[in-house]
Order: C-alpha cells, then structure tokens, then sequence
C-alpha cells in the first residue's frame, strides 16, 4: 500500500502485542496511512457473546464466526498454568462416535482471524501458559489455516511463543500430519483409543482412510525424544476398552516410540449409548502402561458441569439462543 517496510513490524506489534482492537490505536503509524488502512481492512476483532463458569474455574467461551455461525473455547486454570483451548472449525467432519462436536457435523472452516481472535479476545489472555488445539473442529482438516496461526504464535513479529506452549491434537489425517512433522516444531497429540483397528474403526471413522498402523509406522520415522512431545489421547469407556487386555495391546502397538498416553475419562453426550468407566479401572490400565515403560497419566476432567470437558463442545448453525 505504498507505506515504508517497517510499518508491517509496527502493525504487527499493535496486533499482537499491545492487542489493539482498532486501527485507529495505532498511533505511532501516520493518520493519513491509518485512514488508507481502514478503507480496505479492520483488525477483525470481536468479543465473546456468552461465558460460562464451571465449579471448578473453568471458563468457556461462545466466540461468533462468520455466517452467523460459532465457536466454543475453553480456559483452563491450573495454579500457575492456564491454558486455552481452541477451536479451527466450526463443528467437524470427522464424526467420532462420542464427541457432540462430530453429531453436530461440519459447517465451516475457520479463518487465521477467527482463530486468533479466540486467543486474543479471552479476557484473561494475558495470562496464557499453553494453547492447545483441541477445541472444535480437526486442526489437519483446515491445515493451510492451523499454520498461519501457528506462525503468528511463534515467529518474532507476532507473540514469539516457543513451540513447546503449543499442543496440536488430532485424529491422524495422514497427509497433514507428515506436513505437520515436517514442518513444526510444537506438541503433537493423536486420538487413538483404541489398539485393535475394526474397534478404532467403530468410535472414530477417520480409520478407515487413515489406519492407526500407517499412523504410528509414519511417527517411528521422526525424533521425539527431545523438545518435540508426542502424546496419544485414550478415552476409555466401560467394559469396552478399558480391560488389561486391550492396556497390554495398545503398549505393544506404541512399543519404540518416545511418548505419553493420556487416559480421559468418557464424559456421556445425549443420544450415545457408550458407557462410562470407573477410576478404579483407570488405575491398573495406567499402571500397565508405566509398566512397559510408557509414561501414562490419568487426565483429569475439567469443566464438565458446563459441557466445556472432552468431547463435549458443540454449537449450533444459525443464531444460538443467548
């Protein structure tokens, strides 16, 4: 637009350091280029339109998208942690069988804009230890947008976070995730939940087209045994696989990769008959893992009494009832 190189820098530092929601608070850029600025682009901003608080300090946002649409984020306080997490679509193509954002089905991609304005526009921003990308949506399925947020996160000109603040979580699109590997640096967390391929089959359809085998054959070639982290995310439900025997296959299956299993409790969404597991049966399926040399933690659910917890963000299209 005819300005001098260094406004890019001086834009970028209103954006994303002093998080300005307007052009015209960028004054340290001249009036005339501000007015050329604003009758082609605005900063995009937007404020949530309805917070939910859970008992336990959980705080989950409804942010508008574009067509009348919405996403749901969460922020999650831990002592001195506080992490976001954040949605890339809104609803999801992916259909797993126990998550209400898959019933909801697919209805729109998010934009960098939507995606960044959930991390800006929390009130308490600020204060963010971690983001993961675990909200709405499969990140490798609005990849192209997953990276440009990616790269406003931990270039030096946007927030210069360092990778390791940053986890990305998904169900395994194969041709996203050899990019993803290839190209980032930050967490990588895989849907998994269960070993066996016909049962994976049954709670996430995506292993039809992406096989939990290719999956794991094409991590075994990266190196995960440094900075980068590499987690699979297991929800266990009762009676179906949360026995020592399905424990005992998932540790053979991850047998020679560096990296962690988080056990999620099942939390029960309207119109699924899966049933619920106990954490007595937690318990010894962790202690299997830790005993073939994977560490395995228990993750602790976190605002479920609001329907922030896995599994359960959901919106609908068209206008939400405020």
């Amino acid at each position: 637009m005819g300005a001098p190189a260094f406004t890019a820098r001086q834009i970028a530092a209103w954006l994303y350091g002093k998080k300005v929601s307007s052009i015209d608070e960028m004054t340290n850029i001249s009036l005339l280029f501000r007015k050329k600025l604003k009758a082609a682009y605005e900063v995009g901003r937007q404020s949530y339109a309805r917070v939910q608080k859970s008992t336990d300090g959980t705080l989950k946002y409804l942010f508008p998208v574009s067509a009348n649409n919405y996403v749901e984020t969460v922020y999650i306080p831990d002592r001195e942690r506080a992490t976001l997490c954040v949605s890339t679509q809104a609803g999801c193509k992916m259909n797993c069988r126990f998550c209400m954002t898959g019933k909801q089905g697919f209805i729109a991609q998010l934009s960098p804009a939507e995606i960044m304005n959930q991390i800006l526009s929390v009130p308490k921003s600020n204060t963010l230890t971690n983001l993961v990308f675990m909200g709405m949506g499969e990140p490798f399925d609005n990849i192209d947008t997953l990276f440009k947020s990616l790269e406003i996160l931990t270039s030096d000109y946007g927030f210069a976070w360092s990778p390791k603040r940053i986890t990305v979580s998904t169900v395994g699109l194969l041709p996203g995730l050899k990019r993803f590997l290839e190209e980032s640096r930050c967490h990588l967390a895989v849907s998994i939940h269960s070993p066996f391929p016909d049962e994976r089959l049954s709670l996430t359809p995506a292993e039809k087209a992406h096989p939990i085998k290719e999956i794991i054959d094409l991590l075994k070639q990266y190196d995960f045994s440094h900075q980068r982290r590499l987690s699979f995310e297991y929800i266990l439900f009762g009676g179906l696989n949360d026995d020592l025997k399905h424990a005992q296959a998932l540790a053979h299956l991850l047998r020679g990769l560096s990296c962690r299993v988080n056990l999620i409790r099942y939390h029960a969404i309207p119109g699924v008959d899966l049933p619920k597991t106990q954490v007595e049966t937690m318990i010894p399926f962790r202690d299997c893992l830790s005993s073939n040399g994977i560490i395995s933690t228990i993750r602790a659910s976190r605002g479920e009494d609001i329907s922030a917890a896995c599994g359960q963000l959901a919106t609908t299209s068209g206008v939400v009832d405020l």
